[in-house]
């Protein structure tokens, strides 16, 4: 019985090389949540507790974004328990939550990290967001944003909101940074 690994034709995932040279310089990602990270949907529990639905593709994906040491970091209106178990678990450590105002709060963010904003991604869905994606190297959209963010992008998703867009991005990142054959690699040993 041959117990040899079968060579994996890869990387099987392409992006543009405009778009490459675009995401290179970027070393913080800016999320919004809700539309984002979730699907946009609002749920709530009888007592009115905010319940959200994320995708361990995404997940995985900022995890592979710090092991590259590509900063994750999360601006959003909403707070939740829910939430921060979910960041927490990823070891986002950057967030601003209920925050309608998100500019302040990301370049607060970017004070920190001792980096501007040519130095950032952001990917968002509606208006709120649209003062990051405006100001960042690199703005992404999931296909289901609003029609302006959609016009003013220079990347919009193949995969919808909570069901693989994030990833989509962070393997992008990953590219244009050269990591992502060699995380492919370690992850098939």
């Amino acid at each position: 019985m041959d117990t040899s690994a079968r060579p994996l034709p890869y990387p099987a995932q392409n992006f543009a090389p405009g778009l490459l040279l675009r995401a290179q310089p970027v070393e913080v990602l800016f999320l919004d949540v809700d539309g984002v990270l979730t699907d946009g949907g609002l749920y709530f529990t009888e007592a009115g507790e905010a319940i959200k639905r994320f995708h361990t593709l995404d997940g995985h994906g900022i995890k592979l974004l710090q092991r590259a040491g590509i900063t994750p970091a999360v601006v959003t209106g909403r707070d939740s328990p829910a939430l921060r178990l979910r960041l927490q678990a990823l070891g986002v450590v950057h967030a601003r939550f209920g925050t309608e105002d998100k500019r302040p709060a990301a370049e607060a963010i970017l004070a920190e990290l001792g980096l501007g904003w040519a130095a950032a991604a952001a990917m968002g869905d509606d208006w709120p967001d649209l003062p990051m994606l405006r100001r960042a190297a690199l703005a992404v959209c999931p296909p289901g944003a609003h029609p302006e963010l959609l016009a003013m992008a220079h990347h919009v998703t193949q995969r919808a909101a909570g069901a693989g867009a994030v990833r989509e991005l962070c393997d992008l990142l990953l590219t244009a940074r050269g990591a992502y054959v060699r995380l492919l690699d370690e992850a098939c040993q």
